[in-house]
């Protein structure tokens, strides 16, 4: 009888949607059952029920995902808005084990990274708008593709440019929850002790949220978290090195491969 593999759950970042974790899923798929949902208002994600919709409306989503599934405390795997999220289910006692990829919420007004992250994140927003209408043409150069994507990825030429396309413009286009939930950040009390093993897995070329700042102040706040660093990636670091991140989920997770 073939034992039942444990079930992991990546969770995207903001305004992103499930599917940027399709490179991820066949390097997991042999060991885990693996589970890629869209978080509430984002693109092809159940809708929001009240808006402005919160992060608490965002968490309360993705845990109805899982007791719709059937997963009691699987392994989370959460990038940056998904990192929050799957912090927050651990605290809820809905987690074996979490793995953050640079998790959101952990920038501060004192240290100027809040105010550098969001000013990033407008800009981007606005040039997203505004090439949206060519993008499919003009992400038809990997050099495009690079360069544009610089700030979530390092290696944005490796993707094609219907990823690019679909995962950094057509997905944030249909994301309804983008502006409500920006400004959150996580409480000020440590963490401790948590609720279950964390890592937090930092993106070493991250420059929305930099190990410097960002990664700092994750640390402090989670002071019994284990910590990673991903050499050569961005902050989707999944897109840029999904093997990196697969050997890291299994080390996390305790899976001998």
């Amino acid at each position: 009888m073939t034992p039942e593999k444990p079930a992991v759950v990546l969770l995207h970042p903001g305004s992103s949607s499930g599917r940027i974790w399709q490179n991820l899923v066949p390097l997991l798929s042999m060991h885990f059952e693996v589970h890629t949902p869209t978080l509430l208002g984002h693109r092809g994600g159940p809708s929001p029920q009240r808006r402005p919709a919160t992060l608490t409306d965002i968490f309360d989503s993705a845990e109805r995902y899982l007791d719709e599934h059937g997963l009691d405390r699987p392994h989370l795997v959460g990038n940056s808005l998904g990192g929050a999220v799957a912090i927050e289910l651990a605290c809820r006692d809905r987690a074996a084990t979490v793995c953050a990829i640079s998790p959101g919420g952990f920038w501060s007004a004192s240290d100027g990274s809040e105010t550098a992250l969001f000013r990033r994140l407008r800009l981007g927003a606005k040039i997203s708008r505004l090439i949206y209408p060519i993008a499919p043409a003009v992400l038809k150069s990997a050099a495009a593709r690079r360069i544009i994507l610089r700030d979530l990825v390092c290696h944005g030429e490796r993707l094609s440019a219907a990823q690019a396309f679909d995962w950094y413009f057509a997905d944030p286009m249909g994301c309804t929850v983008i502006d409500d939930a920006w400004g959150w950040q996580y409480p000020d009390q440590p963490l401790d002790p948590l609720p279950c093993p964390i890592t937090l897995a930092w993106a070493e070329v991250d420059r929305l949220v930099p190990a410097a700042t960002c990664g700092r102040t994750a640390r402090e706040r989670l002071p019994g978290a284990t910590w990673i660093a991903l050499p050569g990636v961005g902050h989707n670091a999944m897109v840029d090195n999904p093997s990196l991140v697969a050997r890291t989920i299994f080390a996390v997770a305790g899976v001998d491969v």
